[in-house]
């Protein structure tokens, strides 16, 4: 009989060093770079699909390698319990190169601030941005032809493409 409580006790206190928050909330799911060509931006997305139920009031918090160097591009959204996908598209790009690694950390945190959960992961351009126009083609929300594009209402004979900073 001792030796039947001795094993329950080992189970519970071993038990008790297991992992408090559970599985991991989010899986990666998809990532990649989108260009707009006609509004001449890139942008990184990715996608994630909820495994476990969050807290309400949890956030996600996303870093983006900035491809134009410089500190990270970071960004901030909500995550509702009833939204089983999650979407997060960094703001707009510069200098994206073909066949660079970029790293994105995602941060889970839960309403007190703690963090839930941490993902890194790379994402890998197959173009240049450079085949990109250098200013966007149309505007306005009919997609007008950008006036400093097309001069007069005709195309160039050549569209200026996009270039990195030095």
């Amino acid at each position: 009989m001792i030796g039947l409580w001795a094993t329950v006790v080992i189970a519970l206190a071993a038990s008790g060093c297991q992992r408090e928050t559970g599985p991991d909330p989010l899986k990666l799911t998809g990532k990649m770079f989108v260009f707009n060509y006609r509004l001449a931006y890139a942008t990184y997305m990715i996608t994630l699909a909820k495994t476990e139920p969050v807290p309400d009031g949890s956030i996600v918090v996303v870093r983006f390698e900035n491809p134009a160097g410089g500190d990270a591009l970071v960004l901030e959204r909500k995550l509702f319990p009833k939204l089983e996908k999650v979407v997060l598209e960094s703001p707009d790009l510069t200098c994206v190169k073909k066949d660079r690694p970029y790293m994105v950390t995602i941060e889970v945190k839960g309403p007190a601030g703690q963090s839930l959960q941490t993902l890194e992961t790379s994402v890998v351009s197959d173009i240049d941005q450079d085949i990109m126009p250098a200013k966007a083609l149309v505007e306005g929300p009919a997609y007008d032809k950008n006036p400093e594009v097309f001069r007069g209402g005709k195309a160039p004979e050549h569209f200026e493409t996009a270039s990195c900073p030095s």
